[in-house]
C-alpha cells in the first residue's frame, strides 16, 4: 500500500492486487456497494445503470456524526477508471485500475477538489470533524482501509 499527499485537499492510496482489471472493475464500479468497504459510507442510493451523470444520494458517518452528501458520476472508463463529484464539499473521488500484466492490477484511490473546497465543506470540518488536517489524515487512513478491503474481497474471488 502506498500513500501520496501534496496537500490538505489531495490524497491518494494505492495497492496491488492478485486479479485482473476486469475482476477488480467488476467490484469498484458497482457504487452501490460502496457501504462494504468504506468505513465513512453509510449508504450509497442509486437507480439505474451507473455511468457519466448517474447521480446518488449517500450516508457518510465519522464517529457519532451522520451526514448526507449526493453525487454525480463524472468519468466512467470500463476496467479504467470512475470518477464522483460530491457537489456539497467540491471534492472528486477518483478509482483508477492499471493492468499490470499476469493478471495483477494497481488500484488507486484518490481524492482531490480541483475548484477547492466549499466554504460551507471547510467551516463544517473545522467545526465538526476535527479540522481540516485531522480529517484528511482520518480520510487518508479509511481510504488505505477501503482499498485494503477492497483487495480482501476481489482476491478471495479471484
Amino acid at each position: 500500500m502506498t500513500h501520496a499527499s501534496t496537500d490538505s485537499y489531495l490524497l491518494e492510496v494505492s495497492t496491488e492486487l492478485d486479479a485482473s482489471p476486469r475482476d477488480v472493475w467488476e467490484l469498484v464500479s458497482d457504487l452501490r456497494r460502496m457501504p462494504e468497504w468504506s468505513p465513512q459510507t453509510r449508504k450509497m442510493l442509486i437507480r439505474g445503470p451507473i455511468g457519466v451523470g448517474t447521480r446518488s444520494l449517500n450516508v457518510n458517518k465519522y464517529g457519532w456524526k451522520v451526514w448526507p452528501t449526493t453525487s454525480v458520476v463524472v468519468r466512467y472508463e470500463p476496467q479504467r477508471a470512475i470518477a464522483f463529484r460530491v457537489p456539497e464539499n467540491g471534492m472528486v473521488w477518483t478509482y483508477e485500475l492499471d493492468d499490470l500484466g499476469d493478471g495483477r492490477t494497481r488500484l488507486v484511490e484518490r481524492r482531490e477538489a480541483p475548484r477547492g473546497s466549499t466554504p460551507m465543506s471547510r467551516m463544517l470540518v473545522r467545526r465538526f470533524l476535527g479540522g481540516i488536517e485531522e480529517f484528511s489524515e482520518q480520510i487518508e487512513r479509511d481510504m488505505a482501509a477501503t482499498l485494503a478491503r477492497m483487495k480482501s474481497l476481489v482476491e478471495q474471488d479471484a
